[in-house]
């Protein structure tokens, strides 16, 4: 079998188990759950075949004539380079872990078989995304996972929080899709091709005659899609989806797309400065805005979605730099052990017995109760803090020494500013993040909430997953940097000794302020009695999760006690914690800026359409009617009147008919 077989068999498979999964699943519900996994499992097995035959060498390239559109022709194309070997495998690594682990967690969810489905169609999205080598049927993918998100986000749809999460992340990101679609026409047109090889082609030659406008204009959709600044608000809110599409979409789908697709056409965004430096100032104001947020929510799965933001902001940082190899090297150390991270909050939640929120204030006690997740998620807050040797420390390194070789005048594709603003961003979100790591490690495993019954152990395949996913968050950083730079540019990734140092140390330092702060904050704070907590039938973690939704409440009964005080966060963010718990009140600056002058504009155009249109129509309506009620009137049924009337007429005819002889 060819390669280019297999590599259009990757996303295939997937696809073929949603639509069999649909079909089957009322009908034949055993079916359901090998029809989720098999797929994605499949494609992974085909996706390493296809990375083994690449190897990192010569690109993949076939393609062939999908429709004549007179002007620029659409071709359904592959272009599979180390970049797209690679990412493939961590889709559908992922994607596989993703569906083992929700055959557990959603067991006896009433709609696991459309939420299976739904879940294969998205990972069928993000492969074609990846393996697209035209630039059109990459936006059937990329529109297809914001579809596959609003359904997968809002499958708690019983919830006003599900039904408002889902329409605001399919609106938001749509915000950034219009100008995004805008962009690809205007690089097809001055490339004169959609393919992806042609365009870096023209680029090379300098044919693109309006690099700057189709620059930002694409940058818009990677913004909205990836959750970059100022298009990231949806992603927050979308924790009110099951966890584990959580973890799907921070981890390989979704907000990696904008991403690797910027990665992938870097050379367009290299041919304007400008667009480099915008793109370095939304890496840094992401990055920092994010930390922030992140060290003063109560929510663990908001913490971890703040999280991803930043993480994603250090990839277009590195990006910004000129340098896609460390970009996408911290995209796949990312995906593993923030997927790890979700899966493990999911294991974390059900057995907290914590309200819909996830609170950590009210967690208790988890260590001895969750130890595979205790471990797992302590290798994944390590890996996500940067501290070596685990991934996280390697790919982070990447970027940080990618920034300071820009920054210290060694020649790049952007301007040297753009080096230091991703440099000082990227350092003083390091600190940030192994304080925001720390303290949630803190309030999950060694917090003073309220205790719930224990539910027992977590089902196995729940627990298998998460120790899969724990190697690769401990040993693919080191494994990496030595090996990728043959699948990508060339360029290495090795840590510097200048960057490490001052990476490590903040990363310490943050780490070792949070904890500081969680104990003089558990000094301060009295322990209060904890009322009583009534038991929750044991039960199955994803409908914890949406009974917890739906009630507003502890998911395990009333917890007479308030959130526990010892909250470091508030402590190393003083009079910062109230605006950054609510996200800097950027929602409230939208809605003021956007949604307020929408409806009013709505407001006025339903007067108008009430009070003049649909006057004007009862108007046009009146006269006839006036018309006709007098001529009824003139219908009276009586001889003697139509006898009369008929009389006067002829009088009325002969005297005109003589006055006009006469005058004549």
């Amino acid at each position: 079998m060819t390669t280019t077989t297999l590599a259009a068999l990757v996303p295939l498979l997937p696809f073929l188990g949603a639509a069999a999964g649909l079909l089957l699943g009322r009908t034949a519900p055993g079916f359901v759950r090998p029809l989720a996994v098999l797929p994605p499992l499949a494609s992974l097995v085909l996706a390493a075949l296809v990375a083994a035959r690449q190897g990192g060498g010569r690109a993949v390239d076939a393609y062939t004539l999908l429709t004549p559109t007179g002007s620029v022709p659409v071709d359904l194309a592959l272009h599979i380079d180390g970049f797209a070997a690679l990412v493939a495998i961590l889709v559908a690594f992922v994607a596989t872990c993703v569906q083992i682990y929700s055959t557990g967690y959603l067991r006896d969810d009433p709609r696991y078989p459309s939420y299976a489905a739904l879940v294969s169609l998205f990972t069928s999205a993000m492969l074609l995304v990846v393996y697209s080598g035209d630039l059109i049927v990459l936006l059937v993918g990329w529109e297809v996972m914001g579809i596959c998100s609003y359904f997968l986000v809002g499958h708690y749809w019983g919830t006003p929080e599900a039904r408002a999460a889902s329409l605001k992340a399919f609106l938001v990101t749509k915000l950034g899709d219009v100008p995004f679609l805008i962009g690809l026409f205007a690089l097809g047109t001055d490339a004169g091709s959609f393919r992806i090889t042609r365009v870096l082609d023209a680029v090379a030659g300098g044919g693109l005659g309006h690099p700057t406008l189709i620059a930002l204009l694409l940058l818009a959709g990677v913004a909205g899609k990836s959750a970059q600044f100022p298009l990231h608000t949806w992603l927050p809110d979308a924790m009110a989806g099951p966890t584990p599409v959580s973890a799907l979409i921070h981890a390989a789908t979704m907000v990696a797309a904008g991403v690797y697709f910027t990665a992938r056409l870097l050379p367009v965004f290299e041919a304007s400065a400008a667009a480099m430096t915008v793109l370095a100032v939304m890496a840094a104001v992401t990055m920092l805005g994010s930390g922030l947020a992140a060290l003063a929510q109560d929510d663990i799965k908001r913490v971890l979605a703040y999280s991803t933001i930043g993480q994603l902001g250090y990839m277009t940082g590195a990006l910004a730099v000129g340098d896609r190899g460390a970009a996408v090297f911290h995209l796949l150390a990312h995906g593993a052990f923030k997927a790890l991270l979700f899966l493990a909050a999911g294991a974390v939640i059900h057995a907290a017995g914590t309200n819909s929120l996830a609170a950590m204030s009210r967690m208790s006690h988890l260590r001895d109760r969750v130890p595979d997740a205790f471990w797992t998620m302590t290798v994944a807050l390590l890996a996500l803090a940067a501290i070596p040797p685990f991934s996280g420390f390697f790919s982070k390194e990447s970027v940080l020494g990618a920034a300071e070789r820009l920054a210290t005048g060694h020649p790049g594709p952007a301007p040297g500013a753009a080096g230091w603003i991703v440099l000082v961003a990227a350092l003083a979100t390091a600190l940030l993040t192994a304080a925001y790591a720390t303290r949630l490690w803190l309030l999950a495993f060694r917090g003073r909430g309220a205790e719930a019954p224990d539910h027992g152990r977590q089902p196995l395949t729940m627990t298998v997953v998460l120790w899969v996913l724990a190697v690769p968050s401990l040993a693919f950083g080191a494994l990496g940097y030595r090996t990728l730079p043959g699948w990508f540019d060339g360029r290495s990734l090795a840590p510097t000794l200048l960057t490490s140092i001052l990476g490590t140390g903040l990363a310490v330092v943050g780490g070792l302020l949070a904890y500081g702060a969680w104990q003089r904050a558990a000094a301060r704070a009295p322990r209060v009695p904890l009322g009583a907590v009534a038991a929750h039938p044991e039960g199955d973690a994803g409908l914890v999760e949406a009974e917890a939704i739906a009630s507003h409440e502890p998911a395990y009964g009333d917890i007479a006690e308030a959130p526990d005080p010892a909250d470091p966060g508030r402590l190393l963010l003083g009079p910062l914690y109230g605006p950054a718990a609510a996200g800097f009140h950027l929602d409230a600056v939208y809605s003021a800026l956007f949604v307020r002058p929408v409806l009013s504009a709505a407001s006025l155009v339903r007067f108008l359409d009430r009070e003049v249109v649909d006057t004007y129509v009862r108007g046009a309506a009146a006269l006839p009617r006036l018309l006709g009620a007098a001529v009824r009137r003139a219908q009276t049924g009586n001889v003697q009147t139509y006898v009369s009337a008929l009389l006067a007429g002829t009088v009325v005819l002969t005297v005109a008919v003589l006055l006009v002889a006469s005058g004549a």
